[in-house]
């Protein structure tokens, strides 16, 4: 049983996550929230990254825990610093990654009287519900431990999602008599359906040309998945959050351009932990992917933990499970049943005709492959919404689980810079490379200055076009050039990396990029890298990512 202690309730709410396997917290202090940077101050166990903006912080927390897979923590005041942080949050629920949100609340004696205390939000546990998978307040300083416990339970329970606590800045403060027991250890998932799996094993025997698509939820199902693919000779792919789960270079992976070419001869789709909206929004009918069933196309099995997902988008057979449980248990069904594996020869060939087509990308294509050659193969992309970033998604090969940092569907202009600073501080003997726009990087420059304080050696390779790219091609295209807003004016990179302390590289081509990545990966110091690009030179990607 836990050692009842006095300690502040800022001071508990730290040990409880701690005690939840945080060692690190990104954040900005301020006034309510006070006595948990104190209690950071003198936790060795613990330490804390400072951002300059609570969204820098938040995405930070977001990077740690999509590379790691791991649960990771922010802490800001509450009020506008909270809701600064919404963004990250919502990328953090749509990309299932458990991320905590620790934060204040005004005077308990004020609270709910609407007084127009400091920070004050009408109902800040109501707002934050509606953006996160639990929200909780912490009245009783005694019940800390059991209520972060279930924030971690909640968090890593079925499908992952991010999570809030917050207190009263009184509570917070004062001193209390409270004990912080173990981290929580239970997750609920659900048990495999026999059922289930016996028919979806009914739809593999009868199919030749399987496709396997992986979401983000089958991430930590690495070995798996390939096992699967291996006993059925079936392509892998991904589109962004599912990169890697089997590496491209295998002879069943592929990235989404080459699975493309395979499409019209699939005959059974499975998706692992992915929602589909490759093959039938992408590549298919908006509606039919609204209307929640395919009407034409192969068969289709869907492994996911979350059996609202079945409703939303309805297979042929659903397995609702966990990635590793699903994918195991119909890998043993179909070897104790006896497959004749799919030709491989077929995948290696649409690998190899995909990439002569996608070459005509430039020059994000040319500048991918310099960062993929020199990039250790268990180096981090972090991607953004920028030119390269989208050509990304099918030209730069991914080797390893994780190792492709994206904000999926929500697709938050400016999130990669301090997603990349969080991936790079809970992984610092991981090379980690940011590719972004001039447009995106400049929503969390100052974050810089957080790289430099803590010394985290991240990469940030800037596309600079001067423009928001797409913006400016679609005006061109579907507004008669009525350009508006498009065209930036930005600072000299150069000066500006100076400024801030920052190794700083200049390049116009790929052979220039080479040495300059090769020297900032070598020294593991916070670099920038500006990419010079003329304004609208760059060919469109998205023939390879939508159906045009």
């Amino acid at each position: 049983m836990a050692q009842t202690e006095t300690m502040t309730g800022g001071e508990a709410m730290v040990r409880a996550a701690v005690a939840n396997g945080i060692d690190m917290i990104f954040g900005l202090p301020g006034a309510q929230i006070y006595p948990m940077f104190d209690a950071i101050y003198r936790m060795p166990e613990v330490s804390a990254v400072i951002s300059r903006h609570e969204q820098g912080a938040a995405y930070m927390a977001f990077g740690a825990s999509a590379a790691t897979g791991k649960p990771s923590a922010y802490a800001v005041v509450p009020g506008p610093g909270v809701l600064n942080t919404a963004a990250a949050l919502c990328t953090a629920a749509g990309t299932n990654k458990p991320v905590l949100c620790m934060t204040g609340q005004i005077m308990s004696e004020f609270l709910g009287v609407g007084r127009g205390h400091l920070h004050e939000l009408s109902d800040q546990r109501g707002t934050l519900e509606k953006i996160a998978k639990h929200a909780d307040h912490i009245a009783e300083p005694a019940n800390t431990s059991a209520q972060v416990n279930n924030a971690f339970r909640a968090m890593l329970s079925g499908r992952p999602g991010p999570a809030t606590i917050e207190m009263c800045w009184d509570t917070m403060a004062k001193p209390w008599d409270v004990a912080i027991g173990p981290g929580n250890t239970a997750i609920d998932k659900p048990e495999v359906d026999e059922d289930a799996v016996s028919e979806a094993a009914d739809l593999v025997a009868s199919a030749r040309n399987i496709m396997i698509m992986t979401g983000g939820g089958a991430q930590h199902a690495s070995s798996e998945v390939r096992e699967l693919a291996e006993t059925l000779g079936a392509v892998v792919t991904a589109f962004r959050s599912g990169r890697g789960v089997v590496s491209e270079d295998h002879p069943c992976g592929a990235s989404s351009a080459a699975a493309k070419a395979l499409w019209d001869d699939t005959d059974l789709l499975i998706g692992i932990g992915s929602r589909l909206e490759m093959q039938f929004m992408r590549w298919g009918s908006m509606a039919e992917y609204r209307d929640r069933a395919p009407e034409s196309g192969p068969k289709v099995i869907r492994i996911d933990i979350d059996p609202e997902e079945m409703g939303r988008f309805k297979p042929d057979t659903g397995i609702v499970a966990d990635a590793i449980d699903g994918t195991r248990a119909l890998i043993e069904k179909i070897k104790s049943r006896g497959y004749k594996a799919g030709d491989l020869d077929r995948i290696a060939e649409a690998k190899a005709r995909s990439r002569k087509e996608y070459e005509e990308i430039q020059p994000q294509v040319a500048y991918l492959d310099t960062i993929r050659e020199v990039l250790p193969r268990d180096g981090f992309m972090v991607e953004e919404l920028c030119q390269v970033g989208f050509a990304s998604y099918f030209a730069y090969p991914v080797y390893e689980p994780r190792t492709y940092v994206t904000c999926g569907y929500q697709g938050t202009l400016g999130f990669g810079f301090p997603t990349a600073i969080g991936v790079k501080a809970a992984l610092p003997n991981k090379a980690v490379v940011s590719i972004t726009g001039d447009g995106g990087f400049l929503f969390g420059m100052p974050e810089l200055a957080s790289a430099v304080q803590h010394n985290i050696g991240l990469i940030t390779i800037v596309f600079n076009n001067s423009s928001f790219g797409n913006v400016r091609r679609d005006q061109q295209i579907q507004y008669n050039s009525h350009l508006i807003g498009a065209d930036l004016a930005n600072p000299d990179m150069m000066k500006l990396a100076d400024s801030f302390g920052v190794d700083g590289y200049r390049v116009a081509t790929p052979d220039e990029l080479k040495p300059a990545l090769a020297t900032a990966i070598d020294n593991n110091k916070p670099a920038l890298i500006e990419v010079v690009v003329e304004r609208g030179s760059e060919v469109s990607p998205w023939k390879y990512i939508m159906k045009y």
